[in-house]
């Protein structure tokens, strides 16, 4: 039967471990493949809109992520200097609306919860996956380890240097943007008697900073830059960076901002990549979701968004059109992503969106579940 199918996912991040839960739930056999030794509490900040929790609400969680993150009524997009407000975006404000709630959240908070959502046995660590060898009835995986395992259906949600992409497609190093980003995490209580709002995006001609409290309890706050660079070393993932580069980066700009980079403990440097469109999702038995076929800017906070979004695609074809015809069922679900997924890389990428006074509803008010599916 189409739903004792035994589906390997590799790459257990946000996007990976969403499609292992909900395929779980679907009634599929599902093994989850993370090339770490362990999950580990990684420092970088994440927002989930309606458009996330729905799904979350799938995966029986919502309420778990609800409980241990903040609930920004607004976004806030303030100028750089003077700290003039350019829009005052409704989030919580329009709970009703949007049906479901828009937080911010640690990352590493919000993928414990999820990860409790797939079955212990399920997840496979230190599986670094090195080649696939696709037949007519199964694909075979080899790990770095060299152990071996097969499935019925490959997942590929192995993010922006994705192994599953590379075979499909051949090697292809990513595009560097040409933009980095700093990131920091600080305890609240340093910016005690500050004006601190919970959620706020602040800008000027050539870079910003978004910042926002990551829990419910007010312990923890984050920023992330994103800055013009004319370069980046290769195969260098990120770097320790200082306050006094943050200060040069950032001179002039508002206090609020020097306050933040004064009290960061710890800041990094990333680099900003992309890929072109993909001209194929999936192929045989293969198919691939989020990072691994749609990287893009984070200016949106979408980009974990998009790969639980496909995730639920996935599943919902996998489920409503069976299995027999994976080729013909592949299809429907980049047919049902492909548009929306692009709309939000060419958005995100362009950093425009909420720095006016705009509707964000085509973006969270999205509901996955709602729309019949396009064939």
């Amino acid at each position: 039967m189409a739903q004792a199918l035994r589906v390997g996912v590799v790459g257990a991040g946000l996007g990976g471990t969403a499609a292992a839960g909900l395929l779980q739930r679907a009634g599929f056999d599902v093994v989850l493949y993370e090339q770490a030794p362990a999950f580990a509490r990684l420092g970088a900040g994440i927002q989930f809109g309606p458009n996330v929790m729905k799904i979350m609400r799938r995966l029986d969680v919502e309420k778990k992520i609800a409980d241990v993150s903040c609930h920004p009524d607004y976004w806030f997009s303030r100028k750089w200097d003077d700290g003039a407000y350019l829009s005052r975006i409704p989030l919580n404000a329009e709970y009703d609306r949007y049906g479901a709630t828009y937080i911010t959240i640690h990352r590493g908070d919000v993928h414990a919860i999820m990860t409790d959502a797939v079955t212990p046995e399920a997840i496979r660590f230190g599986k670094k996956l090195v080649n696939f060898e696709e037949t007519a009835k199964n694909v075979v995986l080899t790990f770095e380890d060299g152990t071996t395992d097969t499935v019925d259906v490959l997942v590929g949600a192995d993010g922006l240097n994705s192994r599953v992409r590379e075979k499909l497609l051949g090697p292809e190093e990513p595009l560097f943007t040409g933009w980095v980003a700093h990131r920091g995490i600080l305890p609240m209580d340093k910016l005690a008697g500050l004006d601190v709002e919970p959620c706020v995006k602040w800008w000027s001609d050539d870079r910003h900073m978004m910042a926002y409290q990551l829990d419910g309890t007010g312990k923890e706050f984050y920023f992330v830059t994103g800055e013009p660079a004319e370069s980046w070393p290769a195969n260098v993932p990120w770097v320790p960076s200082t306050r006094d580069a943050m200060r040069e980066s950032f001179k002039g700009y508002h206090p609020l901002i020097q306050a933040y980079i004064d009290v960061a403990d710890t800041i990094t440097k990333w680099p900003l990549y992309t890929r072109k469109p993909l001209p194929l999702w999936h192929r045989g038995r293969v198919v691939l979701l989020g990072d691994a076929c749609h990287p893009m800017k984070p200016h949106m906070a979408q980009g974990a968004a998009m790969a639980i979004e496909d995730a639920a695609m996935l599943t919902r074809c996998m489920s409503e059109l069976g299995t027999d015809n994976l080729e013909h069922t592949f299809e429907v679900y980049r047919q049902n992503r492909v548009e929306r997924a692009t709309r939000v890389q060419q958005v995100s990428n362009a950093n425009t969106f909420l720095r006016q006074q705009e509707d964000p509803y085509w973006v969270y008010g999205y509901d996955i579940y709602s729309h019949p599916l396009a064939q």
